[in-house]
């Protein structure tokens, strides 16, 4: 396992031999194959355009459910951020995890997706939040498009790997990556909110998420002075009119009527 980011997009010569096949390469704007198969907890094949059909952004979690470690780092701290999400897997969103292990089944799936659930503390949230299996063939597919690479150690005897989840547009293009262990909710939901292109989140959380942008060099979300400054003007300015508003009301003289 690898347990942080730090190899994503380095430079080859910058990695030891054993970690230059490691990493993940950001392929934003790319669209994803919709026609990948998988295994679901229940054991029906399914295909990667089935959770694109409600319209709705999609997170992707390539990990394995065997993981002796990182990977569930990596889930548990999906799962923390999103117990501070007003928005809930199957509603706003939907959340893909799938195994790069082809010789993982739907039966682990399923055990997997019932303890995060569990966890999650949202039973309802199990309609939004997929556990999948599937064989090589597919892992292969799926993973090159996401940028995803890994391998299997015989030492270590686990998969390597990076700790990264995508943030996918309802119509299956790659619009951010995130990336470590934790996954506060605030980078959740500006990276949900892109990847919707502004669709969902009420008036006053889309006003809250215009004040953040997207950092490339810290790979999260930062406040942005600008915007922060822009939004402040336009309610101080919104609130001095209402004030002037209400003071010319209550001084306009009142129309009397003559006998």
């Amino acid at each position: 396992m690898i347990s942080s980011s730090s190899f994503a997009q380095s430079p080859l010569s910058d990695l030891p031999p054993e970690l230059r096949d490691i990493g993940v390469d950001e392929l934003l704007g790319d669209k994803l194959p919709m026609d990948v198969e998988f295994v679901n907890e229940i054991g029906d094949t399914v295909t990667l355009g089935d959770f694109f059909t409600s319209g709705k952004p999609v997170i992707i979690t390539p990990i394995y459910f065997e993981c002796p470690m990182l990977c569930n780092l990596i889930i548990n701290g999906l799962t923390d951020g999103l117990k501070e999400l007003t928005w809930q897997p199957g509603n706003e969103f939907e959340i893909v995890t799938f195994s790069i292990d082809p010789t993982e089944t739907h039966e682990l799936a399923a055990d997997k997706k019932a303890s995060y659930i569990r966890l999650l503390g949202k039973p309802e949230a199990a309609d939004g939040w997929h556990f999948l299996a599937t064989d090589q063939e597919n892992i292969d597919r799926m993973t090159a498009a996401l940028g995803f690479r890994f391998k299997w150690s015989d030492e270590a005897q686990e998969f390597l790997h990076g700790s990264a989840i995508m943030f996918i547009s309802p119509d299956g293009t790659i619009t951010r990556y995130l990336y470590g262990i934790e996954y506060p909710s605030l980078n959740l939901r500006n990276a949900l909110y892109d990847a919707a292109e502004g669709k969902i989140g009420s008036v006053v959380e889309r006003a809250m998420l215009y004040c953040y942008s997207y950092d490339p060099d810290s790979r999260s979300y930062v406040a942005n002075a600008v915007n922060i400054m822009k939004l402040g003007g336009l309610l101080t300015l919104t609130g001095l009119s209402i004030f002037l508003g209400l003071l010319w009301f209550r001084k306009k003289p009142s129309a009397t009527i003559n006998d």
